[in-house]
């Protein structure tokens, strides 16, 4: 009996550990700026000397009240992380404005490493996203301006601007200082080097032919 407490106490505590392991650590300063220049690699970045740091830091002069151009799927993805403002290190979060074109949407994709929210500064949005295996059940919204949606971490979601004569305006914030995005169709037709035709076809249930066609065009990334 008392082998068998032991052995509860110690599972448990294995699952314990493991939990703090897997999720982010909270910070242990008040700040981590970002050292670019420093050739450690750690899973982020190495903290700047804190003697060095300034409010440039924190800094980014954006002009996100301006209007972007949009690429062939009608939209612009411009994104504030860590890249772009190194005090955002450590502190698991980042910005973006995405323009959308009359009928452009920003089309499926996933952020790896953050939950999204999303507010529509002008315009309107038809959004969704699909969950995962085995259900895959689409949940959608239309969006007007001053609406908010969620899309949670990981997975595949899209916006569409169904107005055919009126640009639409977001504002998102994700949990991430280097949140990731992955748009399905240029990571699954656009990859360097390309999947294989036998794989994708079978993936899909399409002729090769198709794929091959698929794999020809040119996938633009719309984030900048």
């Amino acid at each position: 009996m008392a082998s068998s407490s032991s052995f509860l106490i110690l599972a448990l505590f294995a699952l314990v550990s493991w939990k703090a392991i897997a999720s982010d650590p909270s910070p242990l300063q008040d700040f981590c700026v970002a050292d670019k220049n420093s050739p450690v690699l750690v899973n982020g970045f190495v903290c700047k000397n804190p003697v060095h740091v300034s409010a440039d830091d924190f800094f980014k002069a954006a002009n996100l009240d301006k209007p972007r151009v949009t690429n062939k799927v009608g939209s612009n993805v411009t994104l504030i992380n860590v890249m772009q403002i190194a005090g955002l290190n450590t502190l698991g979060i980042s910005l973006a404005r995405i323009d959308y074109a009359p009928l452009g949407q920003n089309p499926p994709h996933t952020h790896p490493r953050a939950t999204e929210i999303l507010t529509v500064l002008e315009g309107t949005l038809y959004v969704g996203f699909v969950t995962s295996n085995p259900e895959n059940k689409f949940l959608s919204k239309v969006l007007n301006k001053g609406d908010v949606f969620v899309f949670p971490v990981g997975l595949i979601h899209f916006q569409f601007n169904p107005n055919p004569y009126k640009p639409a305006v977001a504002i998102a914030a994700l949990s991430s200082q280097n949140p990731g995005a992955i748009t399905i169709a240029n990571a699954v037709f656009g990859s360097k080097p390309p999947i294989s035709d036998d794989v994708l076809a079978k993936a899909f249930q399409v002729e090769k032919n198709t794929i091959d066609w698929l794999q020809a065009q040119f996938w633009e990334n719309n984030h900048y």
